[in-house]
Parts: structure tokens; C-alpha cells; sequence
């Protein structure tokens, strides 16, 4: 079955016509265009915020993950390993300077207009994503989403100092995983743009693909799924798709 495109009024009936109590977002490619937590760790090493020989690892495995050799968790994980060492508010500093300049204007207007409804109707409202937690608290701040109901990368803070011990890598089954154990066996609402997004999309009693991928758009299909395109998303993503960072 070939799944429906629906306009920007008709993605915003289906929403809001089942009244959910909860609503689950992913945030790169769903609440914005492009990958964040790819274009922060770039901007990041750029910055000199690492060192190089912790700079030159990163881009050989960040390769490696694109040659297929580095699964999805593991390189999740290690881009926010890299911060080992440094003071967590020096990262929260560096990513809020990151995401106003080159986060902020690449909003899906239409998402932002359906999230502005919810929150009226008084939805709760989540936030999961493989990108790191200090990218996706200034970015879902914006939308009304606290940092007890986001779901992210994140490894421990000791005494103020980011560790490496991972904490979490919501991606792939781990977001669904992630939603169960946070009181969301079966969220009444989820948004999602990418095949990683989809154990969480099975979740959900109302399952909304967003900017959707190729391969989403495939098991969309597959379930009798509609979804819908943002304006200006596909322009968006091609021009930040592949290698280069969103700079």
C-alpha cells in the first residue's frame, strides 16, 4: 500500500483530531532540517574545543561509520565521548552559540505551528534523539520541552566535568527502549523523519513520519502509514545531506 503525502492542513487534522495526551518528537530532520549533532561535532572540532589527535580519531570513525564499518550506537555514543575531560557548562555555552546561528533559522514552520496547538491543548510533549543532550535542550527549550522530558546522547557529569561513561544512545530500538523506560510504553503521538526513528514509530497508537527518508518512507508504505513534507525540506536537506556539516 502506498503511503498518502498529506498537505500541511490535513497533517495538522490528523494530529489534532485524536486529542493526544502525548506527543513524542524526534528533532534532527523532524523539528528541524538537517543533522545537528553531526554539524555541532564539526563546528565543535573546529573550534579547537578537543584535541587534535581526539579530533583526528573522531573524523577516522565518523568515516568509518559512513563506510558502513561503525554501527549507528556506537558512533552516537563516541560524539559525545569526545567532550571527555572538558566542564559541562563550556559544552551548553558552545551549544547554544552553534544552534542560534545555524539551528534556530532551519525550523519547520509547520511543526512549530502544530507544536504551538498542542502546547495550548496542554500535550505533554518529549523530545527523543541520538544527538547529544546539550544540543537538544537549547533546541527543544524553543518548543516548550523541559530536560525532564528529553531523551538523549548524554554521558555522566561528575562535580561539573563530563565523563566518558556513557549514560544513554536513544537510536534505532534504543528509543523505544528509552520511551518504555520513561513511563511510554505506547505514546499517543510520535514524530519521526529517519529509519532510526522507527522502533519508536511502532510504538506509538499514532504513528506521524515526518520529512521522511527514503527507507522511512519504505516502511511507511509497508504499514499503510501517511506522512508529511515541510516546506522547503527537501532543498534543506540536500544541502546539508552527506559529509558536509551544518555550517
Amino acid at each position: 500500500m502506498e503511503s498518502r503525502l498529506w498537505s500541511a492542513a490535513e497533517f495538522e487534522r490528523q494530529v489534532l483530531d485524536i486529542r493526544p495526551r502525548v506527543a513524542v518528537f524526534d528533532c534532527d530532520g523532524t523539528l528541524w532540517s538537517g543533522d545537528a549533532g553531526y554539524g555541532f561535532m564539526v563546528w565543535s572540532l573546529e573550534q579547537g574545543l578537543v584535541s587534535r589527535s581526539t579530533s583526528d580519531w573522531i573524523d577516522t570513525r565518523h568515516r568509518a561509520y559512513r563506510a558502513g564499518s561503525v554501527d549507528e550506537v556506537t558512533i552516537c555514543g563516541e560524539m559525545v565521548q569526545i567532550y571527555a575531560g572538558l566542564r559541562e557548562q563550556e559544552l551548553k555555552d558552545a551549544a547554544a552559540r552553534y544552534f542560534n546561528q545555524f539551528i534556530r533559522p532551519r525550523y519547520f514552520a509547520e511543526v512549530i505551528s502544530l507544536i504551538e496547538k498542542l502546547r495550548s491543548a496542554g500535550v505533554e510533549l518529549w523530545a527523543v534523539s541520538s544527538t547529544n543532550r546539550w544540543v537538544i535542550e537549547e533546541g527543544v527549550r524553543d518548543f516548550g520541552i523541559g530536560p525532564d522530558r528529553i531523551l538523549a546522547a548524554e554521558v555522566r557529569v561528575m562535580n561539573g566535568l563530563i565523563t566518558h561513561d556513557l549514560v544513554a544512545v536513544p537510536t534505532d530500538e534504543g528509543k523505544a527502549v528509552a520511551l518504555r523506560n520513561a513511563g511510554l510504553p505506547n505514546p499517543d503521538a510520535v514524530f519521526g523523519n529517519s529509519i532510526h526513528d522507527l522502533a519508536m514509530l511502532d510504538l506509538a497508537r499514532n504513528p506521524f513520519p515526518v520529512n521522511p527518508s527514503p527507507a522511512l518512507v519504505e516502511a511507511a508504505n509497508a504499514r499503510g502509514w501517511g506522512y508529511f513534507a515541510p516546506t522547503g525540506a527537501d532543498a534543506a536537506e540536500a544541502a546539508v545531506d552527506g559529509e558536509g556539516p551544518l555550517l
